[in-house]
């Protein structure tokens, strides 16, 4: 691996630690510590939809038009160190919401710079990008690892002395690392200097008439509203493990990032032997099977059943998302494939998402009993919402065939 390759993978290293180092605990954290409720939980993780929504505004806008990605991706991890340590002092949720949107406003739009600065730096992505991406799942992975196996913040002890706010400054200090470092990267010039770009093309709106597509239509559509389970993982699945008493919920939680690398590789060969309708249903009926057993594992003799419905994140994230963005850049005319890709991170990171973290923090306040909550009341709802949604889309989608390089 030569220098350059070295340091985009340090960067993507950095990059993904630092997200993995506070999202997974956020719930337990606003929870136990500074005591929130569902609803305020809701709106915290929000916000990465809220910086889903905006980060396209930045990027159309703003760095692919005047700054080098890298020089950008510097002041924006600095800014993010500031407002990550900010989120450390903060006492209660009053004072620690302004400043987790503010971060998730900053760090939003640099997961299409990381991309940004590797593209530019390859002769063929297709090859090598993928050799780089992955350090920033083995980067969630470590994360995931120290905060349960070096540290145990995470254990309920931990927890309830507090202890779980570390992983704000841990992140703090990563993303001053990351910011630092980013400067000495290769220059990454902007590529639409000098040429206009409105607010629809950087949304991706320009490719509203894929819609037109009655097939791609019912995607688009399944896509926003599998999401909503999809934010019933990302919201709660921290929060339940520690709570009914699994040892190290966040360190056994990095099995989903293990399995979405294994899930990957076999994702071309699935695709270009069975098609994406069939892909996308097993993506859809992963999610079904993976709540059903949230619902009734345990952390004694039914541990098992929760591990493998987090070993199943792979199956759920990458035979739905992923190859719905393989999907996505099939149909696309060439003029419209970023512009399509906006659309559907859009409709589904931001729309889809925000309605979903809404609706786990309003059921699982609704499932909250004195000594915690009615699990498995909670885990039925968004196992019973993807069974709907899978059985209309099987209903409604034709066959298609998508072929990939595997």
């Amino acid at each position: 691996m030569n220098n350059v390759k070295v340091r985009l993978s340090i960067m993507m290293f950095l990059q993904f630690f630092i997200w993995g180092g506070w999202f997974v605990t956020l719930g337990t954290y606003l929870a136990s510590t500074l005591e929130a409720s569902g609803g305020q939980i809701a709106m915290a993780f929000s916000t990465q939809s809220w910086g889903a929504i905006i980060a396209p505004l930045i990027i159309g806008l703003i760095a692919d038009k005047y700054f080098n990605a890298e020089r950008i991706l510097g002041v924006l991890h600095l800014l993010g160190a500031a407002l990550m340590y900010m989120m450390f002092t903060a006492q209660d949720f009053s004072s620690f919401y302004p400043f987790v949107l503010g971060y998730m406003i900053a760090y939003m739009p640099t997961l299409a710079l990381v991309n940004s600065v590797s593209f530019g730096q390859m002769h063929d992505p297709s090859k090598e990008f993928g050799k780089i991406r992955v350090w920033g799942t083995i980067g969630w992975i470590v994360a995931g690892l120290v905060i349960s196996y070096v540290f145990s913040w995470d254990a309920r002890q931990a927890i309830e002395n507090g202890m779980l706010r570390n992983t704000f400054a841990l992140c703090a200090i990563a993303s001053l690392l990351l910011g630092l470092f980013s400067f000495t990267l290769p220059a990454t010039p902007p590529k639409g200097k000098g040429q206009a770009t409105g607010i629809g093309q950087a949304l991706g709106t320009d490719a509203l008439s894929l819609l037109k597509s009655r097939n791609f239509a019912v995607f688009f559509i399944a896509s926003v509203l599998i999401c909503i389970p999809l934010a019933f993982y990302y919201q709660n699945a921290n929060p339940f493990l520690t709570e009914i008493g699994v040892e190290n919920a966040t360190g056994k939680m990095t099995l989903g990032q293990v399995s979405e690398v294994l899930f990957m590789l076999a994702l071309p060969v699935f695709l270009n032997k069975f098609g994406i309708k069939k892909t996308l249903i097993l993506g859809m009926l992963a999610w079904v099977i993976r709540y059903v057993l949230f619902a009734y594992g345990n952390a004694d003799e039914g541990i098992w059943l929760l591990l493998v419905g987090i070993a199943l994140h792979g199956l759920c994230y990458d035979f739905f998302f992923v190859s719905g963005q393989i999907y996505t850049d099939a149909k696309a005319a060439p003029q419209n494939k970023s512009a399509a890709q906006g659309l559907i991170t859009l409709a589904t990171y931001g729309v889809g998402m925000l309605i979903g973290f809404w609706v786990a923090g309003q059921i699982t306040d609704a499932y909250a009993v004195s000594d915690g909550h009615v699990w498995e009341n909670v885990w039925l709802f968004p196992a019973a919402f993807a069974l709907v949604v899978l059985v209309l889309f099987t209903v409604l989608f034709k066959p298609e065939k998508v072929s990939v390089d595997d």
